[in-house]
């Protein structure tokens, strides 16, 4: 599947959560939400990734924002990398690939020359009505948390 386009209505989901819980988009109907997609916990680049979200949380929170992180991994990884790191936001747990497939989060990728199917690093911003206002196809992930956060306010 491909990447959704800016516009576009984003897709339902439900999916086990690190506090245990079911979560869906619809549980934030009026809020936005920032949805990023990385391939897995403990990894250098992800770790990367969910750091900067984790150092600009409250500045994101005050904008009314949520983030929510997805990857493949199980609920109990995604428990440890929540303590080691201190996250203060969800992380979903996408066993299947369907919300990934639907978001056009996982394909085919390429690394030294090798070609296989995983997670995508791609964030979204949904609107406070489901909207998706905002696509990072290809992610920075040492300062990402500072580029969603410049695109909540509209600079």
């Amino acid at each position: 599947m491909t990447i959704l386009d800016e516009g576009a209505k984003a897709p339902e989901f439900a999916l086990p959560a690190s506090n245990g819980q079911t979560v869906s988009l619809k549980d934030y109907v009026g809020k936005k939400v920032v949805v990023f997609f990385y391939p897995r916990d403990d990894t250098p680049g992800c770790t990367r990734e969910v750091c900067s979200f984790r150092d600009s949380y409250n500045d994101i929170q005050e904008q009314g924002a949520i983030i929510l992180g997805v990857s493949g991994d199980s609920i109990k990884s995604h428990g440890r990398f929540v303590s080691k790191y201190d996250l203060p936001f969800l992380l979903l747990s996408d066993d299947n690939k369907q919300m990934a497939m639907e978001y056009g989060a996982w394909g085919e990728k390429k690394n030294y020359g090798r070609t296989y199917m995983g997670m995508r690093r791609i964030t979204y911003l949904i609107d406070e009505r489901g909207k998706i206002t905002k696509v990072w196809p290809k992610v920075r992930p040492d300062e990402h948390g500072e580029e969603v956060l410049a695109a909540i306010k509209g600079e």
